[in-house]
């Protein structure tokens, strides 16, 4: 989840905010940003429209790219 904690913190938002808003404990959220639990696709869905970035960044920190 490399990209769930630089979109965070690119736009300034602390952990305790951003696991209000996906109601979810910062505990949780903290686990999901040092890969020692994974979202399902629920939540994943949840974080990409509440960041407006799509899964893949969430997942790689990259978007996709055309080839």
């Amino acid at each position: 989840m490399i990209g769930l904690k630089k979109i965070r913190k690119e736009r300034n938002l602390n952990q305790q905010k951003v696991a209000m808003d996906l109601y979810i404990s910062r505990e949780c959220l903290s686990l999901y940003e040092n890969g020692k639990r994974e979202p399902n696709l629920q939540m994943l869905l949840k974080m990409s429209n509440y960041f407006n970035v799509s899964i893949n960044y969430l997942i790689t920190g990259k978007e996709f790219e055309k080839r």
